[in-house]
């Protein structure tokens, strides 16, 4: 048991995060695109760098020892570190750039260059960054000879000395060789043996001499030959026209990566940050009071369209009206729930829907319901049921005694409901909430029906909704998913609390089907397959039908003399008419017209309510 409780647990917190990834899609979306879209402008419109690279390899001097030990292995890797940071010094630079007649200084061209030797290896790669192909290859080939030529020089200085005194002596020998042969020569013919002798043997001498230094001057050159070390060129550098940067894809690809991302730190901050109430969780913890229903996005732009209950009752909508019925039923199953007064925060958080589609839902259960429209300072339920708002509440309050309450009334399209609507506006409304009148006209409306369900305006705004909270038996807060914030709903529940009222519970409007996964009902019932067999043709001629007999709710106030109502026939059409008779609405007979004439300012309706099968939906309910 506790193994599949952590699976579930595990399940639900998998399911917050998808609902948190889907909630904030648009954001990740938009963040992605602007960031990739961005990079994709940026890099498109900068000026393509090319590289050329050179492979140089460092030939250094052999050591004395006949097997290389560890620290000549040491000293390559030195000097090919020591030969890279020379490569971009300024006397190899300034030549290259006066060679090349190159457009910018020394330093400008060093911070173009990279110079990379490569590990365990004698080898240097040198690469230049140019905006022109050929340019960067030149410049790479420029900047190795011209460091060649400046490494020998440099390596030469060791030797040069020696080399001029053994030059010096070679040339000093010759010169006496050369004076020594010309005194000889002119000894011929001469007989001077003694002085001739001497001659030769001076010769000899000098040419023993020269001999020597010039074996000494070979011994220097082998030395510095042995001792230099050189650097060869293994590949040359050429052009390669394919740009290095700006890299178009990689740049856009991680721009929209990290757009990405920044959108996911933002969601996750928003969401730890949010106040706003979005869940059955977020509902217990700041109302401390349960959710009884989660209802969806309702279609439509005019009042009207907002009755699901009465435009598609088969819908997930109104299934969870009717789960929302059923919850308040078994809520005060010892208790029956006789007022009901439902009311919210704010405006504009569907309190009036949840009003009218409740009171519609519990009409369909066979109870006897009246609506009453207790907002006197902004009424909208007359526009549900398109009506004129010329009476109702306000006008209830001061009628004469001989005036029935009925004719207050209106019709809404559906048996046993009939709605109440708030009537000319007051100068002071919240007076006359918390009148005596009002007390009595409540107790009337509760002896002639089973169910009395108020729309009462929000909490936060004015203080109307506290008198009828106090004589109704429960009050049902509705918030509206994703707006309201969890401070209102906690001041609104504290100020109910404080007046001695507890909220029966909360509906969460206007919620997404990922946020509550109620959409899983309704396909497991066929919803989606009984909506799918009504084909568009159908319903376009459902809709001409409804057209030409008149919209449900659609109702006719008759103040004097109405033709045809005793034959039980429209003065307009002459289609069957609905008479009000005990508070709620039914077929008339001569016997009933006989018994419960119509007077003037009565309220009559067209019957055309929404019919499947042959029978109205509260008749389908009654058969099953």
């Amino acid at each position: 048991m506790r193994q599949v409780d952590e699976q579930s647990e595990h399940r639900m917190i998998l399911q917050r995060y998808l609902t948190l990834f889907w909630r904030w899609l648009w954001l990740m979306l938009l963040m992605t695109l602007l960031a990739g879209g961005a990079a994709y402008l940026v890099s498109n419109r900068m000026t393509p760098v090319y590289e050329a690279s050179t492979t140089l390899l460092i030939n250094q001097a052999p050591a004395s020892s006949a097997s290389p030990d560890y620290n000549a292995v040491l000293t390559a890797e030195r000097l090919a570190r020591t030969y890279a940071e020379l490569l971009i010094k300024r006397p190899v630079l300034e030549e290259v750039v006066r060679e090349l007649s190159l457009p910018f200084a020394p330093s400008m061209l060093a911070e173009r260059i990279r110079v990379r030797p490569i590990r365990d290896t004698q080898l240097i790669v040198v690469t230049v960054e140019d905006i022109d192909p050929q340019r960067a290859a030149d410049i790479a080939n420029h900047i190795v000879a011209v460091f060649s030529e400046q490494n020998r020089e440099l390596q030469s200085e060791r030797f040069a000395e020696s080399k001029r005194s053994l030059a010096g002596e070679i040339a000093k020998l010759q010169s006496d060789i050369d004076t020594t042969q010309a005194e000889l020569a002119a000894l011929r013919g001469i007989d001077d043996p003694v002085r001739r002798a001497r001659l030769e043997e001076a010769l000899v001498q000098y040419r023993s001499s020269y001999a020597t230094v010039l074996r000494s001057l070979e011994e220097v050159r082998l030395a510095e030959a042995q001792l230099t070390n050189s650097v060869n060129v293994v590949e040359s550098a050429a052009p390669v026209y394919t740009p290095v940067r700006p890299q178009i894809a990689t740049n856009t690809g991680m721009a929209a990566v990290a757009g990405l991302l920044l959108a996911i730190g933002v969601a996750l901050l928003i969401e730890y940050l949010s106040d706003r109430v979005n869940s059955a969780e977020d509902v217990a913890t700041t109302a401390r009071v349960g959710m009884l229903a989660a209802i969806g996005r309702i279609d439509g732009a005019a009042p009207s369209d907002k009755l699901v209950m009465l435009k598609d009752p088969f819908s997930q909508v109104a299934e969870a009206y009717q789960m929302l019925r059923v919850k308040l039923e078994i809520a005060r199953f010892e208790k029956p729930l006789h007022t009901l007064l439902v009311t919210s925060s704010n405006p504009g958080e569907g309190k009036s829907t949840t009003a009218a589609n409740l009171a519609l839902a519990i009409a369909r259960s066979g109870k006897r319901v009246i609506l009453v429209d207790t907002d006197l300072r902004r009424p909208s339920l007359h526009r549900f049921f398109r009506h004129a708002n010329l009476r109702g509440v306000t006008t209830a309050l001061v009628r004469d005694p001989s005036d029935s309450l009925y004719n207050h009334m209106i019709a809404a399209g559906e048996e046993n409901l009939l709605v109440l609507p708030s009537g000319p506006v007051p100068s002071d409304p919240a007076v006359m909430v918390s009148s005596k009148r009002m007390l009595d006209l409540i107790d009337e409306l509760k002896r002639i029906a089973d169910v009395v369900v108020f729309d009462s305006p929000p909490i936060l705004a004015v203080a109307d909704a506290m008198p009828l909270a106090h004589v109704c038996d429960a009050t049902l807060l509705v918030v509206l998913a994703g707006v309201t914030r969890t401070s209102q709903l906690r001041r609104a529940c504290d100020q109910l609390l404080q007046a001695g009222v507890e909220p029966q519970g909360v509906v969460l409007n206007r919620v997404t089907r990922e946020q509550v996964g109620y959409e899983h009902y309704y396909y497991y019932y066929g919803g989606e397959r009984k909506r799918s067999s009504r084909s568009a043709l159908s319903r376009l001629f459902k809709r001409r039908r409804r057209r030409q007999s008149g919209m449900p709710g659609m109702v006719d106030t008759v103040d004097a003399g109405v033709t045809g109502i005793a034959s039980g026939t429209r003065p307009d059409r002459g289609a069957p008419i609905d008479i009000v008779m005990d508070g709620f609405y039914a077929t008339p007979t001569p016997e009933t017209i006989d018994r419960h004439p119509v007077s003037a300012g009565a309220v009559v309706a067209t019957r055309t309510d929404e019919r499947r099968n042959g029978m109205t939906p509260h008749q389908m309910n009654q058969t099953k």
